[in-house]
């Protein structure tokens, strides 16, 4: 069985990067399979991951590169990058140091279901846990 390769002159430029130079990412457990969060990446932020092997990310609201965890200490180690058939969207697929992805404090953003109410209404319920409070994560620094 051959393999399809996609030789370019550098392997980012097979990223299809957005018109602000971002591509969509979704973090996954690499062995549980279970999304994690969706984040995004610039140029730069995928070359740090891809050589350090550690998530970095462009934070769109600091507008800035953002080392998952570099204040949680929550990290994302990544055992696999994979970039989809339209070059549009990478998956990460990634150890999460501490088991908490989400900013929350669960292990996963992905944490509401949408659920029927008592009134028969459509609702979303948090089915995650809190592992840890986000106030212990996210202490200013003295």
């Amino acid at each position: 069985m051959s393999k399809d390769v996609v030789i370019t002159d550098n392997w980012l430029d097979s990223v299809a990067f957005d018109d602000q130079g971002l591509v969509t990412v979704v973090a996954q457990d690499y062995l549980s399979k279970r999304v994690l969060m969706v984040a995004w990446m610039n140029r730069q932020a995928l070359e740090i991951t891809a050589k350090t092997r550690f998530a970095t990310y462009f934070s769109r609201s600091r507008n800035k590169l953002w080392h998952k965890g570099e204040e949680s200490g929550n990290q994302q180690k990544v055992h696999d990058i994979r970039l989809d058939c339209d070059g549009d969207v990478i998956v990460l697929l990634v150890e999460q140091v501490g088991g908490i992805a989400c900013h929350t404090g669960r292990e996963s953003c992905f944490y509401y279901a949408l659920e029927t109410n008592a009134q028969g209404q459509p609702a979303w319920v948090a089915q995650d846990p809190v592992l840890k409070d986000p106030a212990e994560m996210y202490r200013p620094s003295k």
